[in-house]
């Protein structure tokens, strides 16, 4: 099959190629100014340089280009479309037989090709771009460390080393509520320091880290070293007032390490990411299983029971034959102490310890979830800029408003909405709370049936988002009505027949007074004749038939009198004082709704009053139009 480009095609491919060229670059700058300024701490005062800045800022440029695609298409797709409609030519295409989607067709094809090419950002260059900007982004925090360690997180910022400050004060640089995890040698032989408070300064080099540690306790773990002869000694224990550490540390501005940047998920491709996925739960599981063991055996918590004594003592412990109780009664006062303080040692070095096997576990869950949510979210994102068109495109063509007032308001809640769906769906599959495919796909699983539904609207040509079809309906539901407005025609035809008109008005009078006293109209209506019984008021239908007879013939006159006194008739409701619906159905079903109920019994009630006050009005304006006739008639026959 020969693929052929006609003139409707190229027209179309060019009025959204230009459009989306330039709503990119805004787009892309909007998101940049957005992401910098979660880093505009890092930049200043840094003392870096302009190349440093530049590969900062085209970093970040690169990694936001597949984000600023779905947006750029939403916005242009929305001008394209609303300017042509605003300009008729959408009009003018429909008219010659050429649906929606064959007028768009070269746009669906660049947009498939933009969302490839979005694909190949995220999973080739976007990973070195995030590789290279997260390398960067750590040498510039490494800049001066000092002044980065924040409050109320654990700071891993040290080499080796993870800090955690409770409070700091910025003007004299003291550190309160210190506490630092050191794994110099592997996470067994991980060392716990806990101060009241602390100093961190650079040294004049900037070659170490001194710090400077005030009234706190050094807990170290023993296992994998040798406790030959100390066996019941499972950890070194120390209390200082002052100490002071030096770190090495390399403050000046240089390409850190990049081993743990190359691990994170962002920094891989989806073959990459698919690959490693087996190594990650294999690590995992392992380390589930080591801790499996760690618990069902205590002695490697300290509980060496390789003495004969110590193994008698345990059993008869656990047998009930020693009571624990008497056994520490019977020792001095200063042995009571030492027990204590030992125990309230080791309970406080079993607390940190599993709490840092919890966090160690979450964090190797929470990787596991990320690398599944990032080879997900390159097809997602892409699919993003399929799903945008076909809500954008669509929009435009039903809402023909152009250039970039309407189009930009309904491109930022659209985004908004896909924001709040896609981050909240990112963070509850990160945190475990939902599943990941779930997460991740939450945000596509919403906005792609609204996109088939808005294109099929605008295919057929649907008024469901015509402004004034809703604005009746509102109206309609508030009771809100129109004033007549009837001007002297130029060219009459055939003049009034007044006598004839006079005679009928007479008549209406006469009805509307005897239906006023047959119907209490200031009675509140009775429920269940409401909702749940048939009825309708023909009389009042009648007369309102009649009196429009009688307008109509009456707006042919040449006397403005009788003009002016034609636009005080009120346009009456023949039927919402009785029911709310016509249909029984409906009606049942709204008295079954109490709080629907409630508000169309109080509209309907508000519509017996008004009726009350427009069957007045009319009374009075009759005979103000047939006192005008007979004036006239006076004349004639003078």
């Amino acid at each position: 099959m020969r693929l052929r480009i006609g003139k409707l095609d190229l027209f179309m491919a060019k009025q959204f190629g230009l459009l989306f060229v330039g709503t990119f670059f805004i787009c892309q700058f909007v998101l940049m100014m957005q992401f910098l300024w979660r880093y505009v701490d890092e930049l200043i005062g840094k003392g870096l340089s302009v190349d440093v800045l530049a590969q900062f800022f085209w970093y970040m440029s690169l990694m936001l280009v597949p984000q600023a695609f779905p947006l750029a298409i939403l916005l242009s797709s929305l001008i394209t479309f609303g300017n042509l409609g605003e300009s008729s030519e959408l009009t003018a295409i429909k008219a010659a037989g050429i649906s929606l989607l064959q007028a768009s067709r070269s746009l669906i094809t660049i947009v498939f090709i933009i969302a490839c090419c979005s694909f190949y950002f995220q999973n080739v260059i976007g990973p070195d771009a995030n590789k290279s900007f997260a390398h960067l982004l750590l040498s510039m925090k490494q800049k001066s460390p000092e002044l980065e360690i924040p409050e109320g997180v654990f700071y891993d910022g040290i080499p080796g080393s993870n800090v955690y400050v409770q409070r700091k004060d910025v003007g004299t640089g003291m550190l309160y509520g210190v506490m630092i995890y050191r794994m110099n040698s592997g996470y067994e032989d991980a060392a716990i320091i806990l101060a009241d408070s602390g100093r961190l300064q650079s040294t004049a080099e900037k070659k170490h880290l001194l710090l400077t540690l005030y009234s706190g306790e050094w807990f170290e773990n023993m296992q994998s070293q040798d406790m030959a002869g100390s066996a019941s000694v499972p950890y070194r224990r120390e209390t200082f007032m002052t100490k002071r550490m030096v770190l090495d540390f390399d403050g000046d501005f240089n390409m850190a390490d990049v081993t743990g940047i190359a691990n994170d998920a962002r920094s891989k491709s989806i073959k990459q990411i698919y690959h490693d996925l087996d190594s990650i739960v294999e690590f995992n599981d392992s380390v589930g299983h080591a801790y499996y063991q760690e618990v069902t055996h205590l002695q490697s918590y300290g509980m060496s029971l390789t003495k004969d004594d110590s193994l008698r003592a345990v059993r008869e412990v656990a047998a009930g034959k020693v009571n624990i109780d008497s056994v520490f009664a019977r020792q001095s006062d200063e042995k009571k102490l030492e027990t204590v303080k030992s125990a309230l040692a080791t309970v406080r070095m079993r607390a940190v310890d599993i709490e840092m096997k919890g966090m160690y576990t979450n964090r190797l869950n929470r990787n596991y979830r990320s690398h599944r949510m990032e080879a997900i979210g390159k097809f997602t994102l892409a699919l993003s800029c399929i799903i945008f068109f076909f809500i954008g495109a669509p929009l435009g063509a039903i809402i023909r408003k152009g250039g970039l007032g309407v189009p930009v308001i309904i491109s930022v809640l659209v985004f908004i909405i896909y924001f709040i769906f896609e981050n909240s769906g990112m963070k509850m599959a990160r945190d475990g709370i939902w599943t990941v495919w779930f997460g991740k796909w939450i945000s596509t699983m919403v906005l792609a049936p609204v996109a088939v539904f808005f294109t099929y609207k605008a295919n057929k040509d649907s008024t469901v988002f015509n402004i004034d079809l809703y604005v009746g309906i509102v109206r309609t539901a508030l009771g809100l009505r129109d004033k007549r407005n009837i001007y002297k025609k130029e060219v009459i035809i055939e003049d009034p027949d007044y006598a004839r008109d006079a005679e009928s008005l007479n008549v209406i009078s006469e009805e509307i007074e005897e239906y006023s006293h047959t119907h209490n109209l200031l009675k509140a209506p009775n429920p269940i004749k409401v909702f749940f019984r048939e009825g309708d008021d023909r009389r009042i239908r009648d007369i309102n038939e009649e009196l429009e007879r009688v307008i109509e013939d009456l707006s042919n006159t040449r006397d403005r009198v009788i003009l002016n006194e034609l636009n005080n008739y009120p346009l009456i409701a023949t039927h919402a004082h009785t029911r709310p619906f016509r249909r029984k159905a409906l009606n049942i079903i709204t008295g079954l709704v109490i709080p629907l109920g409630v508000f169309f019994y109080l509209r309907m009630w508000r519509f017996r009053l008004r009726l009350l006050g427009d069957l007045r009005t009319i009374k009075r304006t009759n005979e103000a139009v047939t006192k005008r006739i007979e004036e006239m008639s006076g004349k004639d026959k003078k």
